[in-house]
C-alpha cells in the first residue's frame, strides 16, 4: 500500500510543480486541495505529501487556517540563487569534466539531448531538463554535499529559468551556451567549462535583472 501512495505523491508532486513552474497557478490564491484531489483522482493522502515537498522545495508557503499558496518569486531570490550557484557550481563543474568516465559523459550527453527536445517542444519540461543537464555536469566531481548543493539551487532556479527563456531568442542563445559548455566538459578542459558556466549563469541573471526590473513578479 505504501509503495502506491508513493508513487501517486510522485505523480501529483510532478503534476502541480509544473502547473507551479509554468505559472497556471496563481501566487495570490490559495490551492483548493478538495478540488484539486478530486481534478486529479486521487486522495488526501498523496495530496498533502506533494504540497509538503513542494513546501520543503521552496516552491510553496503554508499559512495557518489558509493552506498552500505558490510562494511569490522575488529579484531578491533570484540574486541570491544565482549568485551561490556562480560561487559553487562553475568550479565543480570542472572539477566534474575533469574526473567523469565514458558512463559519466553518456550520462551528461544524453541529460543534454532531452534538455534540446524539451527545449523545442515543451517548454514545461525545460526547467527539469537543464537542471538535470546542470546536475550530470557536477555529479563526477566526486563531492556528493556540492552536488546536493547544487541540484537544491538548480531546483530554486527552475520558475526563474523559464521567466528568462520566455523573450524571443533566448531559447536559442541557451542552446548555444549549453553546447559549447558540453564540449568543453567532453574534452575535459576544466578552465574553460569553468569560465563558460560562469559567463552562463552569469548572464541568465542579467537578462532577469534587466527584465523584471527591482522586483520580479510571478
Amino acid at each position: 500500500m505504501s509503495i502506491v501512495v508513493r508513487t501517486l505523491s510522485e505523480q501529483v508532486f510532478e503534476i502541480i510543480r509544473e502547473r507551479i513552474i509554468t505559472g497556471v497557478l496563481q501566487r495570490d490564491v490559495p490551492i483548493r486541495q478538495d478540488a484539486l484531489a478530486n481534478e486529479l483522482g486521487v486522495s488526501k493522502i498523496p495530496l498533502r505529501e506533494a504540497l509538503a515537498r513542494l513546501e520543503q522545495e521552496g516552491l510553496l508557503t503554508s499559512q495557518a487556517n489558509r493552506g498552500y499558496f505558490v510562494r511569490p518569486m522575488s529579484a531578491i531570490e533570484a540574486d541570491e540563487i544565482f549568485a551561490l550557484r556562480l560561487v559553487l557550481e562553475p568550479p565543480a563543474a570542472a572539477r566534474g569534466a575533469e574526473g567523469a568516465d565514458d558512463a559519466d559523459r553518456a550520462a551528461t550527453i544524453a541529460a543534454f539531448e532531452a534538455l534540446d527536445s524539451a527545449a523545442s517542444n515543451n517548454l514545461a519540461s525545460v526547467a527539469s531538463c537543464n537542471r538535470s543537464f546542470h546536475t550530470a555536469l557536477v555529479r563526477p566531481s566526486g563531492r556528493l554535499l556540492t552536488t546536493q548543493l547544487v541540484e537544491r539551487l538548480t531546483v530554486l532556479s527552475e520558475r526563474y529559468v523559464i521567466a528568462h527563456l520566455k523573450p524571443a531568442g533566448r531559447e536559442d542563445r541557451a542552446h548555444l551556451e549549453h553546447r559549447d559548455l558540453l564540449d568543453a566538459w567532453l574534452a575535459a578542459d576544466g578552465p574553460r567549462v569553468e569560465a563558460l558556466l560562469s559567463a552562463h549563469i552569469q548572464a541568465t541573471l542579467d537578462d532577469l535583472r534587466a527584465e523584471f526590473g527591482s522586483e520580479l513578479s510571478g
